[in-house]
């Protein structure tokens, strides 16, 4: 006989990657909840996503990470809670964490991270903040004895991959592409249905209690002059490159005011830094999602570069 499948609450389901987690979730076979606040309903896309989950057989609940009787009410009914609010709101997940641990009847809570790991990130004090309240988050987590899984899926390939690493572009170059550093360091890019079916497998996995699961999938680990290459294949045309080193990179980041030089100090951190890949998954401990769930089919680099030709 096949074990019952946990029962999910997932926070932030009107999001892009929630959704797709909680899309997941019931394709997967868990009775999944979603809370969702009030204002959601007046935002017609919100409402698509909510009346397209509901139609699935998603169970939905009215509530907000602020509201204590909503979110005390909602983890009661389930076995496991995925959060994926966004970065900035990363220390709205206290009164949960608290509700959590008071309720004592999740098996496994799964923090709103879905990014670089927050305790390896080697850019302190440039990421206004949201690495070190992923990290606070972890540490509260550990500290309350909360069973949990955290996810670090790197880049997702909405953010960056769409104009080949090119801030302020919206398409990919034709002509001329920007390099940054000496364009050999490794970023990860992983498309979000990718992420969220992977997080989706660990909810009943009891390898993965307690541990970090790392996304790097084979076809999705390049440096910035592998990305052009790949791309220049695509389009049949080789582009002129223009590199800029560290400190010019650098400057340009103090230059620009937050949030808009953002996008600059992701490129620096994942390919002038290596944030994403500078340490071995298996000897920090963690867990190499590909090899845990090698059944499980991705988007590749290359195939999502050529729906951009």
């Amino acid at each position: 006989m096949e074990k019952k499948k946990s029962k999910v609450l997932i926070i932030g389901s009107t999001g892009t990657l929630g959704f797709h987690l909680a899309h997941f979730s019931i394709k997967f076979g868990h009775p999944t909840y979603i809370l969702v606040r009030d204002s959601a309903f007046n935002d017609p896309l919100k409402l698509q996503k909510i009346e397209s989950l509901s139609n699935a057989g998603a169970i939905l609940l009215k509530g907000c990470l602020e509201d204590e009787k909503s979110v005390v009410e909602a983890v009661k009914l389930v076995d496991v809670v995925i959060c994926s609010i966004p970065s900035k709101q990363a220390l709205d997940q206290k009164l949960l964490i608290r509700v959590i641990k008071e309720s004592g009847c999740i098996k496994k809570f799964i923090p709103s991270e879905f990014g670089a790991d927050p305790d390896k990130v080697q850019i302190s004090g440039m990421g206004y903040n949201c690495y070190s309240w992923k990290s606070e988050i972890r540490r509260l987590i550990e500290a309350e004895g909360i069973p949990y899984t955290y996810i670090c899926c790197n880049l997702l390939m909405r953010i960056l991959l769409p104009s080949i690493v090119q801030p302020g572009l919206a398409t990919p170059p034709r002509d001329k592409v920007t390099v940054f550093g000496d364009g050999n360091v490794k970023g990860v890019f992983v498309k979000d249905e990718d992420v969220a079916a992977f997080t989706i497998c660990v909810i009943d996995d009891p390898r993965t209690l307690n541990k970090t699961l790392y996304l790097r999938p084979p076809g999705n680990v390049y440096s910035l002059n592998e990305l052009v290459e790949i791309w220049e294949s695509k389009i049949g045309k080789k582009l002129e490159r223009n590199y800029v080193p560290e400190d010019q990179l650098l400057d340009r980041i103090k230059e620009t005011p937050y949030p808009d030089n953002a996008s600059l100090i992701f490129i620096y951190s994942i390919f002038v830094k290596g944030d994403r890949t500078y340490f071995d998954i298996e000897s920090s401990g963690g867990l190499d999602g590909t090899q845990l769930y090698p059944h499980l089919n991705y988007t590749t680099i290359s195939k999502y570069l050529e729906t951009l030709v």
